[in-house]
């Protein structure tokens, strides 16, 4: 006698991500786990009065989608702040920072997220609106922000007069004084004398912010910086029973981490929560082609005076990379430019050789360019390729300066996620939110239609499968969790999308109409539209 189920869908076009069984026409679950996989006929078995049952209409239904790259923390905090993603130039900026300095003028300071480059210049034009309230904007990438004079002040790097001040990241005039635009590790400068928000307020924008992610179909997400202490801000969420995304933390390796303060990242393995877990590790190998700061193996197009030398020397990263294999943390590696991608591979090449071949399944991050000679040795070191699809400018037309920094000549093999998945890759999808939409169907159409750049490169887009499977079974062996979710299977996780249409019969270019419209989250509906 079957189990009488607690919910059951059915009429649907289920994409299983099961290659022995790709697709269903209906699932049903029991608790938190999914008990049956079959046809209308067969899921009667699984019906009693006291079973949801949902007519899904022929829409596509997968598995829950795993976002394999995400600041969620960062993004919720942020999400409190200026919103500037939309803003087209400097007008723009204006309106939407004076609009939120009125929303909040007990706040001291202005902050602002998600500009693009090239909007604005230097200090004087947020003076110019801004001369007693410092200003802090950061770029959508997260790698550059812009400040007005008063921010400098209080920082103590308007002049070069102390150790912080004499940063290189600190863009300066030609009498010394600072611009106002602050690259990579600069940032922090200013960012670590903007008051945080209280605990209240953290979990109060987490809250919103998960509500919001799971509306898009997102389950779960492997989270790309972090320390015990945000680990312990996911995990007190979830002995609340207030948390309804699976977590996968790593510890951020910075470049003056020691072997001793190393051992919190054993620590956070340990936390092994159903929602909340840590096991990773997180370096940055370079910063971004935006602001000049991504390793390249040949000079920037645009100006090859340009020559950025990494976060880490290839001894400092392969020490550090050592120890934790050794420790038996995966490790994840941000890496876009070609040079960054090689010293990284090195480094885990001579990882392999000192600590022995183990199932690590080490990752490179973002992967923007890579060279040709350093394709084939993702499959011959077992390294997974974690790409994200919205951060290639879909056509030549985007107006881009990631474009001109890389230079034609790198074209084609710049987001080559399909040359890099022929070549025997493992590739994971996500989005690095909030460097890019979370949305999936945004990351979805960025595969499915990029233009080529020239006529000459390679088609590198994905089909749908492709993506699907990327974002799904893909993404949860990328973090050791293929037999537990990433497939609508029997006996895995009730972790399930619904979205608005049946998505394999949608022309790709109009596939930014069909959206998330129920989303299950351990056996729950926590979201429906």
């Amino acid at each position: 006698m079957s189990a009488k189920a607690d919910l059951v869908i059915n009429n649907a076009k289920v994409f299983t991500s099961n290659k022995d069984m790709p697709y269903a026409e209906a699932v049903a679950i029991k608790g938190n786990r999914i008990v049956h996989v079959g046809t209308n006929e067969s899921v009667q078995d699984f019906i009693d009065a006291s079973t949801r049952v949902i007519d899904g209409e022929g829409r596509t239904v997968t598995a829950g989608f795993i976002d394999s790259h995400f600041h969620l923390l960062w993004g919720a905090i942020w999400s409190g702040s200026a919103q500037l993603y939309g803003a087209k130039d400097f007008d723009d900026v204006k309106a939407i920072l004076e609009e939120y300095a009125a929303q909040n003028k007990t706040a001291q300071w202005v902050d602002g997220q998600g500009i693009k480059y090239g909007i604005i210049e230097n200090r004087e034009q947020l003076d110019e609106f801004f001369p007693d309230r410092p200003v802090y904007i950061n770029a959508y990438d997260g790698h550059t922000s812009w400040v007005n004079t008063k921010a400098l002040e209080m920082a103590g790097i308007l002049t070069p007069e102390n150790d912080a001040a004499n940063n290189e990241d600190i863009v300066r005039d030609e009498n010394g004084f600072a611009t106002g635009e602050l690259r990579e590790s600069a940032t922090d400068i200013v960012e670590n004398i903007i008051p945080e928000p209280d605990e209240a307020r953290k979990r109060e924008l987490l809250k919103t912010s998960i509500a919001r992610i799971n509306a898009a179909g997102i389950t779960s997400v492997h989270n790309m910086n972090g320390d015990m202490q945000e680990l312990m801000t996911f995990a007190a969420l979830e002995d609340s029973g207030e948390m309804t995304l699976r977590v996968y933390e790593p510890y951020h390796v910075k470049p003056e981490t020691t072997e001793e303060t190393l051992k919190e990242a054993a620590e956070m393995a340990k936390v092994q929560g159903e929602f909340v877990r840590g096991g990773a590790a997180k370096f940055f190998m370079d910063g971004v082609w935006e602001s000049y700061t991504a390793l390249n193996i040949e000079p920037y197009a645009d100006d090859p005076s340009a020559k950025p030398e990494g976060l880490y020397s290839a001894e400092h990263f392969t020490r550090m990379a050592t120890l934790c294999d050794k420790m038996g943390l995966q490790i994840f590696v941000h890496c876009c430019g070609d040079g960054a991608v090689r010293r990284t591979l090195d480094g885990y090449e001579s990882v392999q050789r000192s600590n022995g071949k183990r199932d690590s399944r080490h990752r490179v991050e973002h992967i923007e360019v890579i060279h040709p000679d350093d394709l084939p040795r993702f499959k011959e070191l077992g390294v997974i390729a974690s790409m994200q699809t919205s951060h290639a400018p879909m056509s030549r037309d985007a107006q881009d300066v990631w474009l001109d920094r890389v230079g034609s000549q790198r074209w084609g093999l710049s987001f080559a996620w399909r040359t890099i998945k022929d070549a025997g890759a493992h590739l994971t999808l996500g989005s690095d939110w909030t460097v890019a939409p979370f949305e999936p169907m945004v990351n979805i159409d960025a595969a499915l239609n990029r233009k080529k750049w020239d006529e000459n490169n390679p088609d590198q887009r994905l089909t749908l499968e492709e993506v699907i499977l990327g974002y799904t079974c893909d993404a949860a062996y990328a973090e050791f969790k293929e037999h537990e979710k990433g497939q609508v299977r029997e006996g895995y996780l009730a972790d399930l999308v619904m979205f608005s249409h049946d998505l394999f019969a949608m022309p790709p270019e109009k596939i930014l109409e069909a959206k998330a419209v129920m989303t299950i989250v351990d056996g729950k509906i926590v979201y429906e539209a």
